[in-house]
């Protein structure tokens, strides 16, 4: 629009906001992360012209003054060249509650997705489990609608541009957000996850049992830990010639990543800033640790040593 038209309309640089949202990337790329460059390869294939460049100026120089992200909703307020910031809300549209059921099962039988989901890192082939299932984690240009309050009738216009690319740094700290806007929350999955977890290593369970008795096998030791205390320690015939041979996680402080903050910091640091070093030294420790006992407990033939 020209400046002016209409009466209410101005292309004049946007009011200042105090305490506004600002991009982390001052210049470049906004996200980091793979899956979060993946969304701005998204609103990139829009084709929105110079509406992107503009709606990248906003996010960084702080015009969004908030982001409420809800189960498939983006809430959003926008400062313009108006007195009053403009409404925006993006919605994106849900995926099928059968197709989550048949992703979340592709994810469950996969460790690594479950731990690295847990530990806030995107899994790089996790896009494959919803192809499986017939569907795709993040949405199409279908699967989105957006509108914004300002009088620009251009779509998207520049102030729904903004709020993409600070939702790219939003799923760099937390890619759940991106499950959240397509149905389902953290707590829900990971709940989901849990189940199926739980379930499959009943079966698989309840399988070896049952092919135990039929070879006439016994089964482990199912006693109280009270009364195998004195036993505790010991390897026992089923572990007499298992050499361990540890690596290190796919996910670094896994853990330390899942909890978050401790309760209670040191001067002006939380405690869970020192712990993964520590935990870095002793899992180094215990990695050395187990070599030397590998390289103790094997003769040079590589059998076991009968001394040990």
């Amino acid at each position: 629009m020209m400046s002016g038209y209409w009466g209410y309309y101005r292309s004049d640089k946007p009011k200042k906001v105090k305490d506004g949202i600002k991009a982390k990337s001052r210049r470049g790329a906004i996200g980091e992360k793979w899956w979060s460059k993946r969304w701005v390869a998204l609103l990139e294939s829009f084709n929105m012209g110079s509406r992107l460049g503009r709606g990248r100026s906003y996010a960084r120089k702080g015009q969004v003054i908030s982001i409420d992200v809800q189960k498939g909703l983006v809430k959003s307020k926008v400062q313009g060249v108006q007195t009053e910031p403009y409404d925006i809300k993006i919605r994106l549209a849900p995926i099928a509650e059968d197709d989550w059921d048949k992703a979340t099962e592709v994810m469950a039988s996969k460790a690594i997705f479950a731990a690295k989901l847990l530990s806030g890192e995107m899994p790089a082939d996790i896009e494959d489990a919803f192809t499986e299932a017939g569907s795709s984690l993040f949405p199409g240009k279908k699967d989105i609608k957006t509108d914004c309050s300002c009088p620009d009738w251009t779509y998207p216009c520049k102030h729904i541009a903004a709020v993409y690319y600070l939702m790219a740094e939003k799923f760099d700290e937390d890619p759940f957000l991106i499950f959240k806007l397509r149905g389902r929350t953290k707590e829900e999955i990971i709940e989901a996850l849990r189940k199926r977890r739980v379930s499959t290593l009943v079966e698989d369970e309840g399988e070896g049992e049952g092919e135990a008795e039929d070879e006439g096998s016994t089964s482990l030791d199912d006693r109280p830990l009270e009364e195998c205390l004195d036993t505790f320690w010991e390897f026992g015939e089923e572990l007499e010639f298992v050499a361990p041979y540890p690596t290190p996680s796919e996910v670094a402080n896994a853990v330390l990543k899942r909890l978050g903050d401790a309760p209670f910091s040191i001067g002006d640091a939380n405690l869970a800033s020192f712990l993964p070093r520590a935990y870095e030294v002793a899992g180094r420790a215990a990695l050395e640790m187990a070599a030397r006992n590998v390289n103790r407990d094997l003769a040079p033939d590589g059998s076991q040593d009968e001394e040990h």
